[in-house]
């Protein structure tokens, strides 16, 4: 940084002589300049004294952040003041060049960046102010941000005007563990219309969902804020860029099955819409079982193709089919099990159902519409990445990062 024009170690002040360093200590990062007033003759305005005019303020310009500084934050406000005069110029440049977006304040007494800093850059800022005395300061440095050892992407779900159902999360997914999910959780905000109480549950190192208390109000209005670019991730990690969705729910609706009874029910506004009948994981085999536990629809195929050699079958086509889990089970056609169909639970842990019903149920269904599963031997684990209605909700704050 070189202060006004001399670069040394002196300030000049006029004709009237040169005011050495030592006598006025300007603080590190801060210019003043200053010019010098010919005496005035005659008595001077005050009670006695001898006559001299009082001097002209002097101009100070400090920069933040400070000449020479290293690995400063992206988001550190980059920011010029002058006090004592106004500013005529002030320019932040990167190395390549090329000026950085700010603005001045009404007054042009303090300029702020504009856009976001980048990682591993050095940035170097002129800036000139007209002092109060009719002298030109000037202040000049530079400064270079941190640089990452990685930058760690996050994608939100749903996206942007997604309609979803009632039981759906938000989910922010990294594509590299987080060591401090406290910072990246802080950048993270849900806003609803109507107000909806909900808590941030990390699921795993790379996954953090937001869900409601209960299920959402039908027609919520729902935004989502990740603020991530900058934050600092721990291990030199950092957020790679903030990404925002907006998404709305839809219509109520629940699907019920209660395993004894080989139906499934559907209630839309609380009420029943559909009774199918249905076969349900076999009861005399735990691992074969639907489980307990309330999922959500997490995807509709119309046409899906089933392999499990361990129970002897591979390349099943199969219709009209809505995923509930990650660990196998469906709700979808089985025309081959018609037989059971309504009476006995014999899938391999999917929800069977005849043709025309899995087509009218899929016609229906809307992704993130819960699934409420009772009367099984066996409970879907709570170790999967669809875990947030398996949980009650004491547990499931437990798991928030703040």
């Amino acid at each position: 940084m070189r202060f006004g024009q001399n670069g040394g170690s002196e300030l000049a002040v006029g004709r009237r002589g040169v005011l050495k360093a030592a006598a006025v200590a300007a603080p590190a990062g801060v210019l003043v300049a200053c010019t010098g007033h010919d005496d005035t003759s005659g008595a001077g305005t005050g009670g006695g004294g001898n006559g001299t005019a009082p001097a002209e303020p002097q101009a100070t310009i400090t920069a933040e952040p400070k000449a020479d500084a290293t690995d400063v934050e992206v988001t550190t406000p980059v920011k010029l003041s002058v006090t004592d005069g106004t500013f005529t110029e002030v320019r932040l440049t990167n190395e390549d060049g090329k000026a950085v977006d700010g603005s001045l304040n009404d007054d042009k007494t303090e300029w702020t960046v504009g856009e976001p800093l980048g990682y591993g850059r050095t940035y170097t800022y002129a800036a000139k102010a007209s002092g109060s005395d009719g002298r030109t300061a000037k202040l000049d440095g530079s400064f270079s941000t941190v640089r990452p050892s990685s930058v760690v992407r996050a994608t939100l779900y749903p996206g942007d005007d997604a309609v979803v159902g009632v039981g759906q999360p938000v989910t922010v997914k990294f594509d590299a563990p987080v060591s401090d999910r406290a910072a990246a959780q802080r950048a993270l905000s849900v806003t609803t219309e109507p107000q909806v109480e909900g808590a941030w549950a990390w699921l795993n190192d790379q996954q953090v969902d937001w869900r409601p208390r209960e299920y959402w109000p039908a027609n919520t209005k729902v935004e989502v804020a990740a603020n991530l670019y900058g934050v600092n991730y721990g291990g030199g990690a950092y957020g790679k860029a903030d990404v925002t969705t907006k998404f709305s729910i839809g219509r109520n609706q629940v699907v019920k099955v209660h395993t004894p009874e080989h139906r499934m029910r559907v209630y839309r506004d609380g009420a029943e819409v559909a009774n199918y009948p249905c076969s349900n994981g076999e009861d005399a085999n735990p691992d074969l079982n639907t489980p307990n536990g309330t999922v959500i629809v997490m995807t509709k195929e119309p046409t899906s193709i089933f392999d499990n050699e361990e129970y002897g079958y591979t390349d099943v086509k199969k219709t009209w089919c809505c995923r509930i889990s990650n660990h196998g089970e469906y709700i979808h056609e089985n025309q081959e099990n018609a037989a059971n169909i309504g009476k006995r639970n014999t899938s391999h842990g999917c929800v069977n159902l005849l043709p025309d019903d899995a087509k009218a149920y899929f016609d229906s269904a809307m992704l993130g519409d819960p699934v409420e599963v009772t009367g099984s031997k066996a409970d879907f684990p709570t170790t999967s990445d669809v875990m947030d209605w398996l949980l009650d909700w004491e547990t499931w704050k437990s798991k928030s990062a703040l």
